[in-house]
């Protein structure tokens, strides 16, 4: 049997808390929020209360900048 490669547009991205992305990137959630604001860190807005989460691909790419 072949396995056919996943195209990464139709992948779902792992999706972080605001808690769980400060957890990885070791900073306060007010840190994430300006990132935010800034555009260093996009965070996507989910639902009536909008809240934040943020994409696992993203956070890799900024610690990875960050060496």
């Amino acid at each position: 049997m072949i396995k056919k490669a996943k195209n990464k547009k139709n992948e779902i991205p792992e999706l972080l808390t605001l808690r769980e992305a400060c957890d990885v990137l070791k900073c306060h959630p007010n840190t994430l929020r300006q990132w935010d604001a800034n555009g260093i860190l996009p965070a996507i807005r989910i639902g009536t209360k909008r809240v934040r989460r943020y994409r696992k691909d993203d956070i890799m790419k900024l610690l990875k900048q960050k060496k």
